[in-house]
């Protein structure tokens, strides 16, 4: 599961290599020019520079991160211009914490002019606390380094920004009942998640609204789904499964989607019950 959910924590955030940035494409393709100019294969380059043709391979592909070492070899057999040394202070990973499938749609967020969000598996990627953001990554399988999971926490609550930072910009939420009774991480984390949920929905630019247990019409039962509308009035859609999310630019696609993200709403408890339901919930822990 991703959603707003990196491998478990939705908003797509979790894949364990990232996708090539255009600074590791770069800095591969320059490698590689300059070794073909050299006139070596990978597997006499790899001899020279004491790594197998498969690490060349993944560095001229963009697909790993250069070792010290490696630069430095490189360096000498490749004519010792500095070039490498040089283009490799600016290497970087990409934006840690975001799975791949997910950094396009995160790009649409930060410009959006209005975001609409279902979401019936976990609570919404925008309006998780931090002590549920760490129980979903410690729920994980495979389990995650330190190091990783502290990536994807802080990149969680950097995004939760957005909320504050865009107040010009609209946020709505559907999110179906059930996702609220799971405890993920205990009651204190239940507490905390539903308090930030509270203060969160109190913002003039955030809609929430609960998809109650007990209703007996539903118009997104096809899975949840997230609509975008950017400043110059481009619509798009987005969907999340395990390990892979899809942005959806086909103009029919997207309209039969707010379609039932329209039908949904009129469905969905009112903001102002939604809010009564989660602080009875809150209430009750």
């Amino acid at each position: 599961m991703t959603t707003d959910n990196t491998c478990m924590a939705g908003d797509g955030d979790g894949e364990r290599e990232p996708d090539p940035s255009d600074s590791l494409r770069t800095f591969g393709a320059v490698v590689q020019a300059l070794r073909e100019h050299a006139g070596l294969t990978r597997a006499q380059f790899g001899e020279l520079v004491r790594f197998s043709k498969h690490t060349v391979a993944s560095v001229e592909l963009g697909r790993r991160m250069p070792d010290e070492s490696f630069v430095e070899r490189a360096e000498e057999v490749l004519g010792n211009t500095g070039a490498l040394r040089k283009a490799a202070r600016f290497l970087s990973r990409g934006e840690p914490g975001l799975a791949a499938w997910f950094r396009r749609w995160a790009r649409l967020e930060r410009v959006a002019v209005s975001l609409c969000t279902y979401e019936c598996r976990l609570v919404p990627g925008l309006l998780q606390s931090e002590g549920y953001v760490r129980a979903l990554y410690e729920n994980d399988i495979p389990p995650l380094t330190d190091r990783e999971l502290e990536e994807l926490v802080t990149a969680r609550v950097e995004r939760q920004r957005l909320l504050y930072e865009r107040p010009n910009t609209t946020f709505d939420f559907i999110v179906e009942e059930a996702v609220f009774m799971r405890r993920l991480g205990g009651v204190e984390v239940t507490r905390e998640l539903l308090d930030l949920i509270l203060e969160l929905a109190s913002l003039r630019n955030v809609t929430l609204q609960i998809m109650p247990a007990n209703c007996e019409q539903h118009a997104c039962l096809a899975g949840p789904v997230r609509l975008v509308e950017t400043p110059e009035r481009r619509r798009f859609a987005y969907s999340e499964g395990q390990q892979n999310g899809r942005l959806i630019a086909d103009p029919k696609e997207v309209c039969r989607i707010e379609m039932r993200y329209a039908r949904l709403r009129s469905q969905a408890l009112s903001p102002k019950d939604s809010r009564g339901l989660l602080e009875r919930m809150r209430g009750a822990l």
